[in-house]
């Protein structure tokens, strides 16, 4: 194995922990899973997803208020 290859594994990952981490892979499970359930019903867009989901957390009374 050459270290080039190595390098690209390691840095695929890296970035697959980050956005697990992050939250930023959640929308792409979110359409994976509609279109595996209902390929013509219609998407929420990214900024209306991430709108649900903030809105979610915020009201979740175990999550409490967070500002940030």
């Amino acid at each position: 194995m050459t270290w080039g290859r190595r390098l690209r594994g390691a840095a695929a990952r890296v970035r697959w922990f980050w956005r697990e981490a992050t939250g930023e892979a959640a929308y792409d499970r979110y359409v994976a899973h509609a279109r595996r359930h209902d390929p013509a019903a219609p998407l929420l867009t990214r900024r209306a997803f991430e709108r649900r989901r903030t809105d979610a957390r915020e009201s979740d009374p175990r999550e409490g208020f967070r500002c940030c």
